[in-house]
């Protein structure tokens, strides 16, 4: 908690929170007295209105969520987008954000990182979201939850293979843990102590290898661009992100979609 965010909501007429009883007991412990409303996903158009409002009439009105940025993998986008339509001011209060905490404390070296938020949680969708990530460039950090994260690290080094991953768990709370992990040993890692799967997990996979061959299977890749883009743009793209020769994933583009 900053000094800043302290002042800010000491001095705004209404606080907007994801869960009242969590920001009511941060509020009780700097001893700040404030009403309270609710703004959860869902709820978040109908409360956004009444927000509106009240700023509309003078007022000022911060939003505060539980254990993350407002916008970022928490409700906050959709508010942020009808207060600025409305003509009316947004003033982000910075505080701890676990996805740079984790890249701080990560000792990875990348050129980029891609933050992917939460996977879909099952399916084809999650597998074309695993093979689009792991057939870029970049280092890649995720979000995940505790009951789904053992079988997120499989999922991961089926997609990903014999990379590094650091498990970043709980960060700037009392429970805080950080470690790095091959990717094909991180679920063990994680079932050997209950406590290990435990907590808010920030996963950061580290970049493919500069030498690296592109992902043994394009096909994830090109379906999804060929869902959005052209043919010829959509090879174009994925022999940028997979590092595949042109002419291979344009035959293979042309079997899967084949030009009219």
């Amino acid at each position: 908690m900053t000094l800043r965010a302290l002042e800010v909501l000491r001095a705004v007429d209404a606080i907007a929170a994801e869960d009242t009883r969590v920001t009511r007991g941060l509020l009780t412990h700097f001893g700040i007295s404030k009403k309270l409303m609710a703004l959860h996903e869902h709820n978040e158009a109908r409360a956004a209105a009444g927000i509106i409002d009240l700023i509309a009439s003078g007022q000022a009105v911060a939003f505060v969520t539980d254990a993350g940025t407002p916008g970022v993998s928490d409700p906050g986008a959709a508010l942020v987008d009808r207060v600025r339509a409305a003509g009316h001011a947004v003033i982000p209060i910075p505080g701890a954000s676990a996805l740079t905490a984790a890249l701080s404390a990560s000792g990875l070296s990348f050129d980029g990182v891609v933050f992917a938020g939460f996977l879909p949680a099952r399916g084809k969708e999650r597998r074309e979201r695993l093979a689009a990530l792991a057939a870029g460039p970049w280092a890649v950090v995720l979000f995940e939850s505790p009951h789904r994260v053992v079988e997120t690290f499989s999922d991961l080094h089926a997609a990903f293979g014999d990379r590094d991953v650091v498990i970043a768990r709980e960060l700037t709370k009392r429970f805080e843990t950080i470690t790095r992990r091959p990717l094909g040993g991180a679920a063990a890692w994680a079932e050997e102590d209950e406590n290990r799967h435990r907590g808010e997990f920030v996963l950061v996979i580290e970049a493919r290898a500069a030498h690296a061959e592109g992902a043994k299977d394009p096909t994830a890749l090109l379906e999804i661009l060929l869902a959005e883009l052209p043919l010829k743009q959509a090879v174009a793209l994925a022999a940028k992100i997979s590092g595949g020769k042109r002419n291979d994933l344009y035959a293979l583009a042309l079997k899967m979609k084949p030009e009219k």
